[in-house]
């Protein structure tokens, strides 16, 4: 088995690196084929390594470990997830039914070599349970889909608006879009406080609004910065976009 370590703490990645390399010794079929110290580089290296398990740190800064698997979850061909945490034993225990791998810090070797030995994929619900057990909002720096190039990142900071169409949301950048399969009410939950809802199907972010503007029929469109596309803007919001503009 192929296995990726991550871990911003490099004493943390050493020790995992060490125990798997003595099991190997043992066993054999264990190899580390790479490392990362945060979960954007987690993302990444799963796409250009494959590994077939990751060794994964919760608390990172940046993008954690529980993004980073929702992230690596749309993989093509995922691959198992063994999380490696610090949290309290009650927060897992809820955990331990739906058979997803973890190991609490400091890492014992049996207890990776049972890890490993049973490494499962972890799920939406189960990743959610686990955010909700760690006190987290779950709120993502990234989005992610998967596309023919792989699995593509946007980060949230650089998303002009999300617009719903049928089944499928358009999250629209500078350099582009992509489609995802998140309900828009779900993403306005999310990330409320960045992005403020114009139109049953729009959100458009709170920092890079421009102006609102009235066409010669009495339409409303706003303008974001970085980007040539005008959104429509419902009646109903109008009144509360415009006292939102001018607070700003």
């Amino acid at each position: 088995m192929n296995i990726l370590v991550v871990d911003d703490e490099d004493l943390a990645r050493d020790r995992l690196v060490r125990i798997v390399e003595r099991l190997n010794g043992r066993q054999g079929g264990l190899e580390v084929i790479g490392q990362a110290s945060n979960g954007l580089e987690a993302v990444r290296q799963c796409q250009s390594l494959l590994p077939d398990i990751v060794l994964l740190d919760i608390r990172m800064p940046g993008m954690d470990g529980l993004e980073a698997a929702r992230h690596i979850a749309q993989m093509e061909t995922p691959p198992a997830v063994i999380f490696c945490t610090a949290f309290e034993e009650h927060a897992i225990a809820a955990f331990d039914a739906q058979a997803v791998g973890y190991l609490l810090k400091p890492v014992r070797e049996h207890d990776l070599e049972d890890a490993l030995a049973r490494a499962s994929r972890a799920n939406r619900a189960q990743l959610a349970a686990l955010a909700e057990g760690d006190g987290q909002s779950g709120q993502r720096s990234h989005i992610s889909a998967r596309t023919r190039r792989g699995i593509e990142l946007v980060s949230v900071e650089e998303i002009r608006y999300f617009q719903a169409d049928q089944k499928y949301v358009t999250v629209r950048w500078p350099d582009g879009e992509l489609l995802i399969d998140d309900p828009l009410r779900q993403l306005e939950t999310e990330f409320g406080e960045r992005f403020v809802r114009i139109h049953r199907n729009a959100l458009v972010a709170v920092r890079f609004l421009e102006s609102l503007e009235r066409d010669g029929q009495g339409h409303y469109r706003v303008h974001l910065r970085g980007i040539d596309d005008t959104l429509d803007v419902s009646r109903r919001h109008v009144a509360g976009l415009r006292r939102f503009i001018q607070s700003l």
